[in-house]
Parts: C-alpha cells; sequence; structure tokens
C-alpha cells in the first residue's frame, strides 16, 4: 500500500510539478481582458514604418512642421492670440519642454541636459550668494561709517575708538 502511494506521488511529481519548473506556463489573463484581434500583415508594415519614422524624428531635436503637421497648426493657432499679450518668449523651450526632448533621446541626450540644469541652478546660485555678501559689506560699511561719524560728534575720546573694533567680514561663500 505504501509502495503504491509512493509510486503515486513520484507520478504526480514528474507528470505535474517536474514540466511546471522545467517549463512554466504563463499566468492566465484577468477576467474581463479583451484581446485584440490579430495584426494583419499590411497593419504590421504600417505599424513599423510609422514607429520607425518617428524614432528617427525624435533625434532631431526640431521635429518640425514636415514631421507633425498638427502639432505645429496647433502651435500657430495659439501663438497669434498670444501675441498681443506680453509674456513668456516662445523662441526658447522651457526647463521642464526642453527635459522632455532630451528624455525622448535616451540617457545620452538626457545627461547632458540634467548637467546643464544644474550648472545653471549652481551659477544662479553662487551669484545670488556673492551679491548678497556684497549687500551685506555695503551695509556693513554703511553702518560702521554711521557709528564713527556719530562717535566723531560726541567727542573725541581716543581709549573708546581704539577699543571698539569692527565686526569681521563675513567668510566668503564657498563653492559647491
Amino acid at each position: 500500500m505504501k509502495l503504491r502511494v509512493v509510486c503515486r506521488k513520484l507520478y504526480d511529481y514528474v507528470r505535474y510539478d517536474l514540466r511546471e519548473i522545467a517549463f512554466p506556463s504563463s499566468l492566465p489573463d484577468p477576467p474581463g481582458t479583451i484581446r485584440r484581434p490579430k495584426l494583419t500583415l499590411k497593419e504590421k508594415w504600417c505599424i513599423l514604418k510609422e514607429a520607425s519614422r518617428l524614432y528617427g524624428a525624435s533625434w532631431v531635436r526640431d521635429i518640425g512642421p514636415e514631421l507633425r503637421p498638427n502639432d505645429y497648426k496647433k502651435a500657430k493657432e495659439e501663438s497669434e492670440p498670444s501675441s498681443a499679450k506680453e509674456g513668456k518668449s516662445t523662441g526658447e523651450p522651457s526647463v521642464l519642454e526642453d527635459l522632455a526632448m532630451a528624455a525622448r533621446g535616451g540617457a545620452e541626450t538626457l545627461k547632458p541636459a540634467l548637467k546643464r540644469i544644474y550648472m545653471t541652478r549652481a551659477s544662479t546660485y553662487t551669484s545670488a550668494v556673492k551679491n548678497y555678501v556684497e549687500t551685506y559689506q555695503e551695509g556693513l560699511k554703511d553702518v560702521l561709517d554711521e557709528k564713527t561719524a556719530g562717535k566723531g560728534q560726541q567727542g573725541d575720546d581716543p581709549t573708546k575708538s581704539s577699543a571698539s573694533r569692527p565686526p569681521p567680514p563675513p567668510p566668503s561663500p564657498s563653492s559647491s
């Protein structure tokens, strides 16, 4: 009896489990999934042709009206009413548009775009810090000049003027 159970389990293992381990079957589609009909050879060719055309166009920074005429018609219609308003210049793309175009080109084009953005931000930050330090030093100089002018009117006391030293200048900005 036990031999029979062992043989049966071994048979089931080889028939079901071993086959599933060696050649796993994919999971069934979830309920409610609608299968698309198979494409014909002509439809596959049209899809491949359009995809390769768009892929080739994505390597160019400005795709142009000959590849996407519908997008340019919309852009012309939008630019005419907005030309009366004063706002953003449409000549340069925004940071997000620049990143989107670079992302379409892959990692090789995305890396320089991100580097350019970070360098722009870093230079803006360092110039802002330099401007702050210069303004702070000018303000400090004005306050010290007012103090020395005020002490000169009260009377000349050599001990007070030599004992009072101006505070040290703020540290220079370090580059990040």
